[in-house]
This record gives structure tokens, sequence and C-alpha cells, in this order.
């Protein structure tokens, strides 16, 4: 059996400064379905946008940002198994920082933990460390760390869901005539330069942390596939009937 990761963003899991449950149902309800067929690893953000809805400090400060997160971790995964449990399934949580990917002997415990929950049925799902790991919240979304946790953790394929439902050759936002690229085998390094842009208030990613992650990927014969999170139309279609309607894969040329 294939194994997948499965990586989620904070626009699509949250709306009005909480946690969107109805989107969380339907992400958990295509994951279940998905691990009918695959080995499914779940990297999801979050944590800062479900302890905001309690903990409301100022979120441009590190040290609050820190405190929210370790507030809204358990509210996440309180909400995960909740869905989870509607179809007889649970998860569990792993966190995780880029210490842990430096240290062989820390990564091989992780690997070992993540494959015995997989061997059992159950839905790993793991997310940075926010207490401790500053450089994601600064700097980066969950999309560096779901890239090492395809690549350490023995993955085939990444996938990302969030509000970017693939990679166009320009900025749909500003072109009308932006066309999506369904399949992308090299990127240019002028690409990974882009400016970074994330348009909500918890992200802090954007369409270039995507890119880097692909590209770690593709320097590593992986893949990565982008869709929409808010329509699952496109990744059930690709991921549960093999049929590329919408969504843009990163691969290597055979």
């Amino acid at each position: 059996m294939k194994r997948v990761v499965v990586k989620v963003g904070t626009h699509v899991l949250s709306e009005q400064n909480r946690l969107c449950k109805e989107r969380i149902l339907n992400l958990v309800e295509f994951l279940v379905a998905l691990m009918e067929k695959y080995e499914v690893i779940l990297v999801s953000s979050g944590a800062v946008a479900a302890g905001y809805s309690i903990l409301k400090l100022d979120k441009k400060l590190l040290h609050n940002r820190q405190a929210i997160a370790a507030v809204g971790q358990p509210q996440l995964m309180a909400t995960y198994n909740k869905k989870l449990e509607r179809f007889g399934k649970s998860g569990a949580q792993l966190l995780l920082t880029a210490d842990d990917f430096d240290s062989r002997k820390r990564c091989y415990h992780a690997k070992c933990t993540i494959d015995t929950l997989l061997e059992n049925g159950i839905l790993p799902i793991i997310n940075e460390n926010d207490a401790t790991a500053t450089e994601e919240l600064v700097f980066g979304d969950n999309d560096q760390l779901s890239s090492r946790v395809a690549y350490y953790f023995g993955a085939d394929l990444l996938i990302l869901l969030s509000d970017i439902d693939g990679y166009y050759d320009k900025d749909p936002h500003k072109y009308e005539d932006a066309k999506m690229r369904k399949i992308v085998h090299e990127i240019e390094p002028s690409e990974l330069e882009m400016e970074k842009s994330a348009h909500f208030a918890f992200a802090t990613g954007g369409i270039v942390t995507k890119l880097k992650a692909a590209q770690f990927l593709l320097e590593h014969q992986k893949s990565m596939f982008i869709a929409s999170g808010f329509d699952l139309s496109d990744v059930k279609s690709y991921m549960l009937e093999g049929v590329h309607n919408g969504g843009t894969l990163f691969t290597c040329k055979d």
C-alpha cells in the first residue's frame, strides 16, 4: 500500500477566528476514504486559529502566538478525533521540529511511531511544535514540514490542500487569462524567489513556500499535488478516481 501525506492549511481549517468544523468534517470524510486505499499521514496547521478563540492575545508578538498555539493544539486534536469517531477512526498527535529531522535517532524513532500507528489503522496527525519552533511561526507554514514528513517517513506523494487550488502561469487574482499548470516537472530558480504572499490573518505561507516544498520533493524523486481545501472535488477525483480534473501535480519526468 502506498503512503501519502496530506497537509491542510490554516485558512481551510478556520473561519471568523475559529475552527470551521464543517470543513474539518469534510476533510476527515475525505481522509477516511483515502485510508481505504493508502497509508495516510496528516500534517495540520490550525493551532493558533483554534487557540485564539480562547486566548485573545496580540498575534504579532511571537510569545503570544506560541501561547495561543499551546492552548489551541489540544482543541484542534479534540476536534479531529470527534470527527474521526463518526467513521470509527482515531487520530494520534505528533509534534515535531526541524531539529527532529536533523537528528537521525529522533527521526528514526518518529518514523517507527508513525509506522506502528499506520499498521494499527490510526491516523497520525503532525504539527510543528510551535511552543519551541520559532522559525515556523515567523517565516513559514507547515509546507516545509510536510515535505520533510513525506520524504523522511517514506511517503510517495504529498498533497497540499489550501486556498491555492493549483499553480498558475500568472497570478489568477490579477490576470483573468491565467491558466493552471496541471503538471510541473521543473521549477525555475526565479519562481522560488517571488515575493511571499499570505492574505489571511493566521496564515504565514504562500505560493513560494509551496514551491519550495515541491522543489525539495522533486530533488528527492518524490511528487506533490496542490489542490483546493475548500472544494475537495479535484483532490477526490485525482486520488480516489484517478482523474486529473484540477490541481497541479509536481512530479519528475519518467
